[in-house]
């Protein structure tokens, strides 16, 4: 029999029960610990979320606070707000976590979605050489290097280095980093 040690996963497991009751992405941004809900960044409209089941360190989310299924169906304001915060959340990957490349994408509908929650979510998931090896096409196993409170570390950092965007003043370790874009 093959392991695998993941020992940071033990918080998952002895976890308090923590039924989100309607959409995580309309429930998650109103606790009071944002560092605990995994939220890295914020914006006018918008926030960066931390995929909690990552396909790679440093998968994030970016989601509109507006609960839309569509990106046709968000205004000009809220749309333009998202790609800024999009763009700034590569930037941010790429000044920590610094990976070989990055795919972003949404998936659109039940079928494209895998029957996940129905509020609008862009993944940005960054990507190295060589991430992709024997494990899941042999074992049907990912293996993740790195505990989602260090990525969080990484990913904050990124952001909160952000001089066009974030006073650095304003930037605490647990609270997000607030993005101000001139829209």
């Amino acid at each position: 029999m093959d392991r695998i040690y993941a020992p940071w996963r033990i918080e998952w497991v002895e976890r308090d029960a923590d039924p989100i009751d309607g959409c995580p992405f309309c429930v998650l941004p109103e606790r009071e610990d944002a560092r605990e809900a995994r939220i890295v960044a914020r914006s006018e409209r918008n926030y960066v979320l931390l995929n909690n089941a990552p396909y790679n360190p440093g998968h994030a989310m970016v989601i509109p606070d507006e609960h839309v299924e569509d990106p046709t169906d968000l205004g000009d304001a809220t749309l333009l707000d998202h790609a800024r915060l999009k763009a700034a959340t590569l930037a941010a990957l790429r000044r920590d976590v610094d990976p070989d490349g990055v795919n972003t994408g949404q998936n659109l509908g039940g079928a494209a979605a895998g029957g996940s929650v129905d509020h609008l979510h862009t993944h940005v998931v960054p990507r190295w050489d060589g991430d992709t090896n024997f494990m899941p096409v042999t074992g049907d196993t990912k293996v993740i290097v790195e505990a989602i409170d260090r990525t969080y570390e990484h990913l904050h950092a990124g952001f909160a280095a952000d001089e066009d965007a974030v006073d650095p003043g304003d930037v605490e370790g647990g609270d997000p980093v607030e993005i101000d874009f001139e829209i």
